[in-house]
């Protein structure tokens, strides 16, 4: 937002800050080369900038580039140093990644990064390969870097609403902005489709998937508009910083920006309406403006009104609303706030005043027309609201009209006169007449700003009458003698006359700045509360509740549920409306307009009911409820409830959505769970059912031809293959116990060292060609156990052991008393855990892939041991053994108060 407050001619000293900055510091520079699409030539543009550079003299290096067996791009990569990549085993792969700290060693000026959104494998130092970049920015390297327009997080979701394709790897808006300098690269849809089909982007396969979805001659126009737009704002701002930093008036013509004036004038929301069409067939950004001159505090409550709905009707159709204080000269102020914000089109209602009214306070629009230089000025009549409609809109109550004659106020007034009169009078002799007039004067400051004009005036009367009767001869008459005299009295009532009025005006101005500070605290307060709201119950209470205590009226929020509204909160608590109420309350929600006591609908209710509105529509209904009878607001009363409205319905539609993307996340999580049950349906059941049915099958149809030893395997392969289907069912069940919460742990006091044994047990065959090592400390205290589930914990860890331990290798299952919990470890000699996948192996269906010998299983086993485990009130977690490379899974479980190994003696 534009500076206010400011010289225009004057530098901005924000602008001048940051141009300082920029020009101390120590960090690198960002070039950003945008494109629209794959296949564009960013990487091209990048080297062949890199060429020239290096051409010139600079220290450049290739930190990272990808070529994807382009061969013009591989062409270019000659002649640069390349710093040779990092290694990194990945799942039984080795991929190559950016080595990051021999690009830090090398130190060049210039490094090439290829790829800003690139996720980094598990255990680099930064998961994303952008803050790689900001580390060599850091060191003080430059870097050029590319990056499509898919990737930018703020376009996230409209890039899968146009390609319908979500895109995973997003890099921060904040790097963008941060950029020193970004270069589009841009080229034709068609042009792109056709170096597609030349197989210039993609492999023809790849290049003929992409054709029928992601690089049709729609997305790739959409993409392309972003990439230019979001270009095009970045280089707007600079071009006003620009301004702001050399104190360039402006407008310079580079981008379209609307301005409209809004005044207490009934047209004022036609205004807002024209300066919204405007600014959509420009497709600028605008701002409705308010500048509150000396006339602002005598403003009426339905003038007042009219300027707040404006303020609010811009708001919700999507401007920006400002609000700035003026002098007297109002043009003055647009035409500054108009030049500091390259404002060049200035929407302004047409003159209606009389002569005689411009001839005393001026003409706003013909001082914006003669003094606007190259800004547009458009002067439209507008619409005006009908009396009829503004009425139904704002159902409020009159403001209480101050007393017109307060009879303390009107003796105060001269009880101050009379006192500095007698003052005078008492100095006299000493300081002459010539002093009386000020000490009379004093009295009439002070009764204008503590009592307003009204006061004030009479205290000028009586001023002026005191000063000719006292102090002008003939002394104690109301005739002036001599010629001078009159002219020195006129004179003085004049000054008291000014004097008085320019006092009042500003004690109003004080009055109503007070006000204002004090509202704009509470609303502050209020926004900071909403703020700290995690849910909507907490939401609506704390609206509900500031409402009532900002209005001292009673409050109750309904929001809708299904086709009607009900009541979800309230201050006092209220959880039922009559028949008229709730009539009213749904007539408010479904044809957005007050409905109730005090409104054009439904008078007869108990309560006023008043929408609540948000960007995206009616979001709720608030409703009023106060002693005594008739309209329960004022119009200021009015005007903060729509603050607070508005504040609370944001807060509202902030929770909801908050909900709707936890439901649309739990919904595909739920999605990715049924694929996953359904792939370890269709295969991991399968395989032991097919090996059992052709174990089945061998022994019937060739049971007279086998010898007995083979048959003997052939039912050990049954039985073997039973046992595992029988396991793979058992998980399920499990996990379907959990997920319903039906595991209820039957908890009694067990032996750890013989639960292992059964464990052990069970587990024969499975680790038949493993060598099991088990250290139990001899007195462990016993636990509080289900000893099933515990049982079978053990069983599914030890089960994970076998199928990621190399035959051959020994798994130890450990035992030790931890202060007041016990430890058990299962660990195992295989690869490891990859650190990504640390916490994910107790998701459900996931599993870890090491090498094409890990027997297949569900991926439920470790999901299912952390659930019985937490049940039982422990903890599982997993991670890699410390002393040689391998898995180490570590169960705790608390021990039970005043069980010590003695009593297990015992």
């Amino acid at each position: 937002m534009p500076e206010t407050g400011r010289d225009p001619n004057r530098p901005s000293p924000d602008a001048l800050l940051e141009a300082a900055r920029r020009e101390e510091r120590t960090r690198g520079r960002l070039k950003v080369f945008l494109g629209a699409a794959p296949g564009v030539g960013k990487t091209y543009e990048m080297l062949t900038i890199g060429r020239a550079r290096l051409k010139a003299g600079a220290d450049v290096v290739v930190g990272v580039v990808e070529p994807h067996g382009r061969a013009e791009t591989e062409a270019l990569l000659d002649g640069f140093e390349v710093v040779p990549r990092r290694a990194v085993p990945y799942h039984g792969t080795v991929l190559e990644e950016m080595d990051l700290d021999a690009l830090l060693a090398r130190r060049p000026q210039i490094a090439l990064v290829d790829e800003l959104a690139h996720t980094n494998a598990p255990g680099s130092r930064h998961p994303k390969r952008y803050q790689d970049v900001e580390e060599l920015l850091d060191a003080g390297i430059d870097v050029l870097t590319t990056l499509n327009i898919q990737h930018v997080e703020s376009l996230n979701d409209v890039v899968a609403s146009i390609t319908r394709i979500r895109v995973r790897e997003t890099v921060p808006d904040g790097v963008l902005d941060r950029a020193d300098d970004i270069e589009v690269v841009d080229l034709n849809p068609d042009d792109l489709i056709e170096r597609l089909k030349a197989g210039k982007v993609y492999v023809p396969t790849n290049a003929e998937r992409a054709l029928k979805h992601y690089f049709s001659r729609g997305n790739l126009t959409a993409l392309r508009e972003l990439a230019l737009r979001r270009t095009a704002d970045r280089v707007d701002d600079e071009l006003l910083s620009h301004m702001r930093a050399n104190a360039i008036p402006g407008p310079w013509a580079a981008g379209e920006r609307v301005l409209v004036c809004v005044s207490e004038d009934p047209r004022s929301a036609g205004l807002v309406r024209y300066a919204k069409r405007l600014a959509d067939r420009l497709h600028a950004p605008w701002t409705a403006l308010v500048v509150e001159g000396p006339r602002a505090a005598s403003l009426t409550e339905a003038e007042r009104d009219r300027v707040a709905e404006a303020l609010r009707l811009a708001d919700r159709l999507g401007g920006d609303a400002v609000t700035l204080p003026g002098g007297r000269r109002i043009a003055d102020e647009i035409l500054a706030y108009a030049q500091s914000a390259n404002v060049n089109h200035i929407v302004v209602g047409k003159a209606t005043r009389s002569w005689a009214f411009e001839l005393v306070n001026g003409s706003v629009v013909h001082d914006l027309v003669r003094r606007s230089g190259n800004i547009s000025v458009h002067v439209v009549p507008g619409e005006a609201v009908p009396t009829s409609d503004a009425g139904a809109r704002r159902p409020v109550a009159t403001a209480a009209t101050p007393a017109a004659f307060d009879v303390r106020a009107y003796a105060l007034a001269l009880l101050a006169t009379g006192a500095a009169l007698g003052l005078a009078l008492l100095l006299e002799p000493y300081t002459g007449i010539e002093n009386a007039d000020l000490m009379l004067l004093t009295a009439v400051v002070a009764v204008a700003v503590r009592w307003g004009l009204g006061p004030s005036l009479v205290a000028v009367v009586a001023a002026s009458l005191s000063y000719n009767f006292f102090f002008l001869p003939p002394v104690y008459t109301l005739t002036i003698s001599d010629p001078t005299n009159v002219a020195a009295f006129l004179l003085f009532t004049v000054v008291a006359v000014l004097v008085s009025n320019l006092a009042a005006l500003a004690r109003r101005t004080a009055v109503v700045s007070q006000g204002r500070a004090k509202a704009t605290e509470r609303l502050f307060g209020f926004s900071r509360k909403l703020a700290a709201c995690g849910t909507l119950d907490d939401v609506l209470w704390a609206t509900s509740a500031q409402v009532a205590a900002m209005l001292k009226v009673r409050v109750v929020l309904l929001l809708p549920d299904g086709q009607a509204v009900t009541v979800r909160a309230g201050y006092p608590p209220e959880d039922m409306l009559d028949e008229a109420d709730l009539a009213a309350a749904q007539w408010a929600f479904d044809n957005e307009r007050p409905a109730g006591r005090g409104a054009d609908t439904l008078p007869g209710a108990k309560r006023l009911f008043l929408p609540m509105r948000t960007g995206r529509g009616t979001i709720g209904v608030i409703g009023l409820d106060a002693d005594g009878t008739g309209p329960i607001l004022t119009p200021e009363a009015r005007r903060l409830l729509d603050a607070l409205a508005d504040m609370g319905a944001l807060a509202i539609e902030r929770v909801r959505l908050v909900e709707d993307l936890d439901r649309a996340e739990r919904a595909a999580e739920t999605d990715r769970l049924r694929q996953a049950l359904l792939t370890s349906i269709s295969h991991d059941l399968r395989t032991p059912l097919a090996s059992v049915l052709g174990a089945a099958t061998t022994l019937r149809d060739l049971d007279a031809a086998l010898p007995a030893e083979a048959k003997g395997e052939l039912l050990a392969t049954v039985v073997e293959e039973s046992e595992r289907l029988n396991r793979f069912i058992v998980n399920l069940l499990d996990m379907t116990r959990l997920e319903a919460g039906a595991v209820a742990p039957n908890l009694a006091p067990q032996d750890v060292a013989e639960t292992v044994d059964t464990a052990l047990r069970r587990t024969q065959k499975v680790m038949a060609g493993h060598v099991v090592a088990v250290e139990i400390d001899p007195d462990l205290p016993t636990l509080r156990l289900d000893p099933v589930l515990f049982e079978q914990v053990l069983v599914n860890l030890l089960d994970n052991a076998a199928k990621y331990a190399p035959e051959g290798s020994t798994v130890t299952v450990r035992a030790r008393h931890n202060g007041q919990s016990v430890r058990i470890d299962v660990l195992d000699e295989g690869f490891g855990l990859p650190e990504a996948d640390v916490e994910r192996v107790f998701d459900k269906f996931y599993r870890v892939r090491k090498s094409d010998h890990v027997r297949a299983g569900t991926g439920l086993g470790l999901a299912i041991s952390r659930g019985f485990v937490e049940a039982m009130g422990g903890t599982v977690t997993a991670g890699n053994r410390h002393d040689r490379l391998g898995a180490a899974f570590t169960v705790t479980l608390p021990v039970p108060a005043r069980t010590t190994p003695r009593e297990i003696a015992a």
